[in-house]
């Protein structure tokens, strides 16, 4: 089970996808690791690397959690029995968690997105999710000056 509000990212295996946008849209306020109910042709094209979550959003439906708006390419050599690439896919997470997570949802402006999906170290694929806050365009253009700042000093040390 993973802790609640944990603000690094445990991420360990080989990488597929980053939502690289979410750290600039959104403030991370905790990050939770999760299953994914997958076919056969969408675990071989996801070792292909072919997954695309950059406007996919975790949904809260009864007691489950839903994965809405991820593409996973359809696997060539499937030919017939693939899959449909937008479909909506079935989070595995422990009830416990799954309750939390929800009351934390129901809070105002608080949502759920993808941040990374990955293969563990027992091959199985794992999919970073976070309860985020949206930022406003002022502090996105505070982290902006701050990065930029911070490759300057990068610069003058070298």
């Amino acid at each position: 089970m993973t802790t609640a509000k944990k603000k690094q990212s445990t991420v360990t295996g080989k990488v597929v996808v980053r939502n690289r946008k979410a750290h600039f849209e959104y403030e991370i306020v905790e990050r939770h690791e999760a299953g994914m109910a997958l076919t056969g042709s969408e675990i071989k094209s996801l070792r292909g690397g072919g997954m695309d979550i950059a406007d996919a959003y975790v949904e809260v439906a009864g007691m489950e959690l839903w994965l809405v708006g991820a593409r996973i390419a359809e696997y060539k050599q499937a030919n017939r029995y693939n899959h449909e690439p937008l479909r909506r896919r079935k989070l595995l997470m422990n009830r416990i968690e799954i309750t939390r997570i929800t009351v934390k949802t129901r809070e105002k402006g608080l949502t759920l997105i993808p941040l990374t999906v990955y293969f563990n170290d027992r091959g199985k694929a794992k999919l970073e999710i976070a309860l985020v806050r949206g930022k406003r365009q002022y502090d996105k253009r505070e982290d902006l000056r701050r990065k930029d700042d911070e490759r300057q000093m990068a610069r003058m040390r070298d």
